[in-house]
């Protein structure tokens, strides 16, 4: 589980049969076969050195997720499975991405802000509401907007220079993890109806 607030900036180092990633502070812990949020996606981490890791990525990742977009030096947001003891910063993101979406406007606010627009795929909205969490490449954020099937969030100084938000254009894909809350709450409110018809 993670939290969705980032810890480094990472670079892909090389993408052809495995992810490999360059990076430092995630790795201070990590052994072979730990787990690793890359954009949001939950990761094993594989060859482990002292400034970079890889990791393998299933058909089902490269399907669902942007990490099939990545190129040699992208960057990538990173961040570490929360521990017992850890601070819960952001909110609970399981490194399970629904659906990718399509930032449709980015537009600064002043003083550093920033206000994104990301148009989110059929069915994913009902997941959503004003106020809730959602967890964008792996960023917990705030929904500030919801306008049909596009979200609105607000993004302050530090989150968009120690993110990939820094860098992403209109037209890009982001990964979309909802709140796994919501889904099972619509999946018990679902059970309850149908055992109520029995």
């Amino acid at each position: 589980m993670f939290t969705g607030i980032i810890e480094e900036l990472g670079t892909v180092a090389a993408f052809d049969k495995r992810l490999v990633v360059r990076c430092r502070t995630v790795l201070e812990d990590a052994v072979e076969g730990s787990s690793i949020a890359v954009n949001g996606v939950c990761l094993t981490a594989l060859n482990l050195s002292a400034d970079s890791f890889s990791a393998d990525l299933a058909p089902e990742t490269l399907a669902r997720t942007n990490l099939g977009d990545l190129r040699v030096g992208s960057r990538v947001n990173l961040e570490r499975p929360v521990t017992p003891a850890t601070r819960l910063s952001g909110h609970i993101v399981q490194g399970h991405v629904d659906e990718t979406g399509t930032i449709v406007a980015l537009d600064e606010l002043g003083d550093g802000n920033w206000w994104v627009k990301v148009r989110v795929p059929e069915g994913l909205d009902r997941y959503m509401v004003h106020k809730g969490s959602i967890a964008i490449d792996g960023i917990s954020l705030t929904i500030a907007a919801l306008d049909g099937e596009v979200l609105g969030v607000t993004i302050i100084p530090h989150t968009y220079g120690a993110t990939t938000l820094g860098a992403r254009r209109v037209g890009e894909r982001v990964n979309l993890e909802v709140d796994v809350l919501a889904k099972h709450v619509e999946k018990l409110l679902g059970a309850g109806v149908k055992s109520s018809r029995e």
